[in-house]
């Protein structure tokens, strides 16, 4: 069993906000992101998320090794769209798929990564149960290889869709993934966090500064 210890101090700055603790069996800093979340390095860590409909997209520059990972649940939505605060907007930016890669990638390059070194490796938009909009994960993986695609970057590997969820651990420096598929027994447990950040974002205005490209 494991020893986990809190590291109060991240990597990079602005990442307080994210759950870091030392794995004593593993030797390494683990980094836990959550729904909304994404989370940078040039360190080596370990970055670790569970998955149901949601998508995370690891993201790493093969040459320096600085890369992250982010966790989204829903699809896209139009700079025009929030400038509006339409009702049906909601959340922070970080929630939506085209926000949130554009937050994760922009960090990279301004922590010394380079566009043309960027690989991508993603997962999730799985459909575990009724209780869960299936049309979400579906919308989630057609946006992130629609994304992929526009964005002329480079995909290694991807494990979408399917009728599991999933927890992924990833290594920037090295860009190892390891992912596993969770078992039934745990389904509740992983529904039940999407469902609850999904209501906790419904009345959340979304803030950001990225400008969309």
């Amino acid at each position: 069993m494991s020893h986990k210890k809190e590291i109060n101090i991240p990597s990079i700055e602005g990442f307080s906000n994210v759950k870091r603790y030392w794995d004593n069996t593993n030797q390494i800093v683990v980094a836990k992101v959550l729904p909304g979340q994404y989370y940078v390095t040039k360190e080596k860590e370990l970055l670790t998320t569970v998955l149901g409909s949601c998508i995370s997209a690891c993201v790493r520059d093969s040459v320096s090794g600085v890369g992250g990972m982010n966790h989204f649940m829903l699809p896209e939505t139009t700079k025009n769209r929030l400038l509006a605060s339409e009702a049906s907007i909601v959340g922070n930016a970080n929630r939506y798929g085209n926000y949130a890669m554009e937050h994760l990638i922009n960090t990279i390059l301004s922590n010394g990564g380079k566009r043309k070194n960027l690989e991508i490796k993603v997962f999730g938009g799985g459909k575990i149960t009724a209780a869960m909009n299936s049309a979400v994960g579906d919308s989630n993986i057609d946006f992130i290889l629609e994304y992929i695609d526009t964005e002329a970057l480079k995909l290694l590997s991807s494990d979408l869709g399917k009728d599991y969820p999933r927890k992924v651990n990833f290594y920037p420096e090295t860009g190892r993934v390891r992912m596993k598929k969770i078992q039934s027994l745990n389904y509740d447990e992983i529904i039940s966090r999407e469902l609850s950040y999904k209501q906790q974002i419904k009345d959340v205005p979304i803030e950001s500064e990225i400008e969309l490209f």
